[in-house]
């Protein structure tokens, strides 16, 4: 197991001084955003290809591939023509002379670390030369499946709506966003616990329940949703609906309107 692990901090490691010379060429860091996702994407294409692939890493490797390509093409297509993001602006300024030695261990350094604690049942599973199919598959993939429409259907009503509010100051209530106002984080973590419910059947794998762990407190505490609503800070029209709708887990009812 442990070759399998440290292959992939190798792996990892190159990635992201490959990411980081992209950002200092491109004077911009949120491109460490695209790269988190093809940090998955390249970790399950290496070890797809290096090692045996048996039912319930295979379905792990899929599933974690097409959320890491998309996650990764739609950051893409959003900050191409937008300055960099404004919570790299802010480090930027405040970091001063400092700036590239705490960007790369900060961001990038210690983006890797977490990558590898979230992908964890992933390559705990990779360890294994065979598996068999089994409910917990099938159960997987449906909550993947939940997860997935809940990000991507949030992702494609934010980005409509910003596309045609009227003022800057407005907010999304409506759709998925009546229900929680972060539906496309809650989506991300839900599709972590669906892979991790299709390693639940391996020997040992509680011990990996610290991947969907891991994404669901870093998005619901530190880098998801206390980051971003923090922009909002001083709209009071976001600030009675943050009253209104929970922040991450959605409510059964919706009783916010646009």
């Amino acid at each position: 197991m442990s070759d399998v692990f440290l292959e992939s901090a190798i792996l990892l490691g190159g990635h992201i001084i490959v990411w980081f010379l992209i950002s200092i060429f491109l004077k911009r860091n949120d491109v460490a955003d695209i790269g988190w996702g093809m940090g998955f994407v390249l970790l399950c294409t290496y070890l797809a290809l290096m090692r045996p692939i048996h039912p319930i890493v295979g379905v792990c490797y899929l599933l974690t591939f097409i959320w890491g390509i998309r996650l990764s093409f739609y950051l893409y297509k959003r900050n191409r023509r937008k300055s960099e993001d404004f919570r790299y602006l802010q480090w930027r300024k405040e970091w001063g002379r400092s700036f590239y030695v705490r960007s790369f261990l900060q961001v990038y350094v210690l983006q890797s670390m977490f990558l590898l604690m979230i992908i964890s049942p992933v390559l705990y599973a990779a360890s294994f030369s065979t598996s068999y199919w089994s409910i917990f598959i099938v159960a997987g993939i449906v909550i993947w499946l939940i997860g997935f429409y809940w990000q991507v259907v949030g992702d494609r009503q934010l980005a409509t709506f910003i596309s045609e509010r009227k003022h800057k100051e407005d907010i999304l209530k409506s759709g998925l966003w009546a229900f929680s106002r972060h539906p496309n984080y809650f989506g991300e973590v839900v599709m972590w616990w669906g892979i991790y419910l299709i390693v639940w059947p391996l020997p040992g794998s509680l011990v990996f329940i610290i991947g969907p762990l891991t994404i669901t407190l870093l998005i619901r505490y530190v880098s998801g949703v206390p980051m971003l609503e923090r922009k909002y800070e001083v709209n009071q029209a976001y600030q009675a609906y943050k009253k209104q709708v929970p922040a991450l887990f959605p409510r059964l009812s919706s009783r916010s309107r646009k």
